[in-house]
């Protein structure tokens, strides 16, 4: 009977598509819904608001992602987020179509968003069968791009945010990381390592500095030694290690009365609790981690799995098999959860970080962000692949013999981040390494005159892999490491992480025909600034294996993954023609605060509650809420309008006056008894100051502390100025190319040598400017025409402080962080005078943002006597720019009068 078509499309349907376009048409209205320490975190790993942010692309959108799921969808179960996005209702409410289809070759599956109704109910079945006891996403992000740091990223800001809004119950207070195998184990390391200030907002780091702990269970006899019902606890292990090893099944009288090799554990017997008492030293190791595990408090689980994990290996972790004898990672999180809920916790969420959202033919249900194999290529986070495919009746000698002649020639000279390039053989067998590999590799390095000791085997046998030589091979990626040949046997299958492998070989097939697929990804991993090359040699049947492979786990050929990438336009070549400082006056504040005697008897502006004033002073705090009903056999004009307060409904902290008095000690910094004796000895007196605010939280901090900080301290502020030469463009250093490269941008390029030589003098400090958008390069050639106009210099092409010194500081008014502002123009009129301008969407004119910035740039360009003046998109295509020179009202603002 022929497949159901319908049935093949939902399987294939891949919801995280439509999940994306939806967060990244409706962003600005989702961040609405943020906390402001979430909108800090996510402007700081931003590369469009901190151009030296550490994350790239792929990793901030997952990040992005993990927090729309957490903050907007309230950490909704998929089914329910694709249920809502279905029915466009509660948070997909009008939500607008994407209008692209999901697959156009499969036929109909999509119309404007509107999936087929038979299709999403097989969808949400698929969803609704897969589904657990908690949220369970999964992130899809091949190999290479990081998906360990953004692990640690995420988790850093579950812990930011716990500790800010502890009783909210969808932040983890700890966190579990299951890797799949002990060498994924150890370079999960890196987390602990790792510099926190690059994701973590500067003033943030102290914090998770002081309060995490990392718990390491590397040896089957390691104990976890939690805190009970502690936070801030990551523990990094693998399924084994916290796996339960007894069944919670009652045993028969017969089985108890005959068992056999029990162990009497003592008074050490109740710190099992309802586990037992295990009947082996390794059984009660793993059931002391388990029971730990359960007496932490909101625990996350992050599952770094399938790096190296396809097909069977990875639908056994992700979905479990619901057999009586699995023993999967999931049913492993599943056992866990059902323990954490028994004891009055639970685990918050399960967050997998996959290399692909696929299982063969279908789409893991759970996913909710992919990034995938072809992209990461074509956007140079991985080497890019070079497939060498032998005939089959290549001889073993002639392939290692052209093996090695093709890696020697691919390179030769290089030494990226001063390491030398490696080469990995993959055998099927020791003896086959042994008696056939290692003797023709010799003789080829002879050949060529290379040391024999470039050679490594690693085999895991004592006899011929030496401690020694488990130690080199862990410092392969170090500039010291003189060996360049790696022999191996089944390391593939392992998270061998090694950037300086440029080459994997593999003749013989082996056993396992998804191995072949995780040895080819081991040499892909990216070093060095540009992109490399990572050489793949294969026999004939091998390249049929890795072709069907990567069908099957990426939806890409083997010809597809060796394609040549085509979108990538050669960068432009951008010299400094003239190196052109301008004198700024930059205005240094000092401000000064001074403590000042408390006065008895003041007050701090919290008035009576039988007082106008208070209902006046409270009122922005109520929530009012109006239903509107048509009136008893009225007309649909006639309504009937209630207004009802329900701001007794709203959740409330309850202060004590020993909180009161910490968290305002806290805020102002000093100590808590002259605290508690200012407030007492305010108006009002700390009695009805602590009743004031259990009624409306929100005067603590919009009334008492500001005001108290006023009575208590003075603030004294002073303003300096200085000279400061500025570079418009800081000319390339000594010992760097002679010239910057930038890509082309959307609004064409200008050359000083194409341009007439009325004009040559008048601009170009750079021999190439290269604008944004039409709207820039139309005002910079009616600013170049206009005989007030003396020079005219295009600032906006570099946005970095190494390449110029033209940038202007102000504070983001959302997330409250100092950023930097990069203008597009500098103008210097034939009277003297200065103007920067800056060219804006009109959808942008107003923006907050923006106005922060020409407020900020505008107090320091005062200093100077430089005005600064914005002129909108349409406004310079239709060439009315003159009001920018002339100090008049923007065009656009005049047409309406």
């Amino acid at each position: 009977m022929a497949k159901n078509p319908t049935s093949t499309s939902a399987l294939d349907f891949a919801f995280f598509n439509f999940l994306w376009s939806f967060y990244d048409i409706n962003r600005g209205a989702i961040r609405q819904n943020y906390r402001d320490l979430t909108k800090k975190y996510l402007d700081y790993n931003d590369k469009s608001k901190r151009h030296e942010a550490f994350l790239r692309r792929p990793q901030f959108e997952a990040l992005e992602v993990y927090v729309f799921l957490k903050e907007f969808l309230d950490n909704d179960k998929v089914e329910k987020i694709f249920e809502d996005w279905y029915k466009s209702q509660n948070k997909f409410e009008n939500r607008k179509a994407t209008g692209f289809l999901q697959n156009e070759s499969q036929g109909s599956l999509l119309f404007d968003d509107a999936i087929e109704l038979d299709n999403y109910k097989n969808v949400l079945q698929k969803m609704k069968d897969n589904s657990r006891e908690y949220p369970n996403y999964i992130f899809a992000l091949t190999m290479g791009t990081g998906k360990t740091l953004l692990m640690a990223t995420c988790i850093y800001y579950e812990f930011l945010l716990a500790n800010k809004f502890p009783k909210d119950s969808k932040y983890c207070q700890n966190a579990l990381i299951f890797a799949p195998d002990k060498t994924v184990l150890q370079s999960l390391r890196e987390i602990e390592s790792f510099d926190l200030t690059k994701v973590v907002p500067l003033g943030y780091e102290n914090f998770l500095n002081t309060n995490i702990k990392f718990h390491f269970l590397e040896e089957a006899g390691t104990n976890l030694s939690t805190i009970d019902n502690s936070t801030f606890n990551i523990i990094i292990t693998n399924t084994q290690k916290v796996i339960l090893k007894r069944s919670h099944a009652k045993k028969s009288a017969s089985v108890q009365l005959f068992e056999q090799d029990k162990v009497d554990f003592g008074k050490f017997s109740d710190l099992y609790g309802d586990l037992g008492i295990p009947t082996s030293e390794s059984e009660l190791t793993s059931n002391q981690r388990f029971e730990k595990l359960s007496r932490l408090p909101r625990l996350g689980v992050y599952v770094d799995e399938a790096h190296h994990s396809f097909g069977t290996a990875l639908k056994k972790n992700m979905m479990g098999t619901n057999s009586k004898t699995d023993n999967s990672l999931r049913t492993t999180i599943d056992e866990l959860a059902s323990n954490l809920e028994a004891v009055g916790t639970k685990v918050v969420g399960c967050y997998n970080y996959t290399g692909t959202p696929y299982i063969g033919k279908d789409v893991l249900p759970e996913v909710v962000y992919a990034f995938n194999l072809k992209d990461a290529i074509r956007e140079k986070y991985l080497k890019y692949p070079d497939l060498y495919k032998n005939s089959s009746n290549t001889k073993d000698s002639d392939f290692i013999s052209m093996t090695i002649k093709d890696f020697l020639k691919e390179t030769d000279g290089l030494r990226p981040e001063g390491m030398l390039p490696k080469l990995a053989f993959f055998a099927t067998s020791i003896d086959e390494l042994v008696n056939e590999l290692k003797p023709e590799i010799e003789k080829q390095l002879i050949k060529y005159n290379i040391p024999l000791d470039r050679i490594l085997v690693n085999v895991g046998d004592e006899k011929l892999t030496s401690s020694d030589d488990i130690r080199e091979f862990n410092r392969l990626d170090t500039p010291q490491s003189n060996k360049q040949f790696i022999l191996l046997v089944n390391k593939g299958r392992e998270g061998w992480n090694c950037r300086s492998l440029f080459g994997v070989a593999m003749y013989r097939s082996p056993k396992s025909k998804v191995f072949v697929l995780q040895a080819t990804m081991r040499c892909l991993r990216s070093i060095g600034e540009k992109q490399h090359v990572g050489s793949i040699f294969l026999s004939e049947e091998n390249y049929e294996i890795l072709d069907r492979e990567l069908q099957s786990n990426f939806r890409m050929t083997a010809s597809e993954f060796n394609e040549k990438p085509q979108n990538d336009k050669p960068k432009l070549k951008v010299k400094v023609r003239e190196h052109v400082q301008i004198s700024l006056k930059i205005a240094k504040h000092t401000v000064v605060i001074k403590n000042k005697n408390f006065i008895k008897g003041t007050s701090l502006g919290l008035e009576s509650e039988d007082n106008n004033a208070w209902h006046e002073l409270t009122k922005k705090y109520h929530v009012i809420q109006t239903r509107t009903t048509l009136e008893e056999n009225a007309t649909s004009y006639d309504q009937d309008e209630r207004t009802n307060d329900r701001t007794s409904e709203k959740e409330k902290r309850a202060y004590s006056k020993l909180t009161l008095v910490a968290e305002i000690a806290t805020y102002l910094n000093i100590s808590p008894l002259k605290v508690e004796r200012f407030l007492s000895d305010t108006q009002e007196g700390i009695d009805t100051i602590l009743k004031c605010i259990n009624d409306f939280n929100e005067l603590l901090h919009d009334v008492v502390i500001p005001n108290l900080f006023k009575e208590t301290h003075e603030i004294e502020t002073k303003t300096e100025t200085f000279p400061r030469i500025v570079d418009l463009i800081v000319p390339p250093g000594l010992g760097e190319q002679s010239f910057y490269e930038v890509h082309e941008g959307k609004g064409g390029t200008a050359y000083y040598d194409v341009a007439s030589e009325k004009y040559r003098d008048k601009s170009f400090n750079l021999d190439t400017y290269t604008f944004d958008s039409n709207p820039e390069r139309t005002l910079f050639w009616d600013l170049l025409k206009d005989e007030d106009v003396e020079k005219v210099y295009f600032t906006g092409m570099f946005t970095n402080k190494s390449k110029t010194d033209f940038y202007f500081q102000y504070i983001d008014p959302d997330s409250y962080v100092l950023r930097d502002y990069y203008p597009d123009f500098l103008v210097k009129l034939k009277n003297g005078g200065y103007i920067i301008i800056e060219v804006k969407g009109d959808d942008k004119f107003y923006d907050p943002t923006v106005l922060a910035k020409q407020k900020a740039t505008q107090e320091y360009a005062l200093h100077s006597q430089i005005e600064y003046r914005m002129i909108k998109g349409t406004d310079a295509l239709a060439h009315l720019y003159r009001f920018v020179l002339n100090g008049d009202s923007p065009v656009s603002q005049l047409s309406y009068h």
